[in-house]
């Protein structure tokens, strides 16, 4: 998967989309320092977004804004840094 293009919203979000899904946009939210998927306007012409898909997505993601250091510093990956 490539994250394909992506973009500031007005409410500071980012949409972006990605070469498996080209017709659907997943809009992320920031929480601390890093990017998390808030929602995919899926279109009917693409797969369906799996779990695995969408944590792909958060990677890529953070990966192109430099903040993913601070995605892998999460509760979810077993740091209690906070």
């Amino acid at each position: 998967m490539r994250l394909t293009n992506w973009s500031y919203t007005k409410r500071y979000n980012i949409k972006g989309q990605f070469d498996i899904f080209p017709n659907s946009v997943v809009i992320f939210r920031q929480i601390k320092d890093y990017y998390f998927v808030y929602t995919v306007n899926w279109s009917l012409s693409d797969p369906v977004v799996s779990q695995s898909d969408l944590q792909e997505m958060e990677r890529l993601l953070n990966s192109e804004l430099g903040t993913l250091e601070s995605y892998f510093q999460r509760k979810f990956f077993g740091n209690d840094s906070e």
